[in-house]
């Protein structure tokens, strides 16, 4: 898959075409990722007593749906990722104090 996690994508096919926003989930298996904004429906649910705190709210849930990952293009994001930590001064010049 050329999208992760984290990945800004904008959608190219679709109901939602032009949409853009960061990638919440991948599943890989199924070729597909959940959107957040993207792909909107609505989930109804029961009102349950099985939670630890007690009964769970029921009703209509608006929540992302998958969609297929060719349906998304990779966009680049604006600010730089700072996944190595930065290199000392001394280091980088590879002097020996």
């Amino acid at each position: 898959m050329h999208v992760k996690k984290g990945d800004l994508v904008q959608v190219i096919a679709g109901k939602d075409k032009g949409a853009k926003g960061r990638v919440i989930r991948a599943i890989p298996r199924e070729e597909r990722v959940v959107v957040e904004g993207v792909n909107m429906i609505t989930k109804h649910s029961k009102v349950t007593a099985t939670g630890p705190r007690g009964a769970q709210q029921g009703g209509p849930q608006r929540m992302e749906a998958p969609i297929h990952v060719s349906n998304v293009k990779k966009l680049k994001d604006e600010e730089p990722k700072d996944d190595k930590p930065a290199k000392k001064a001394d280091e980088a010049s590879g002097e020996d104090s």
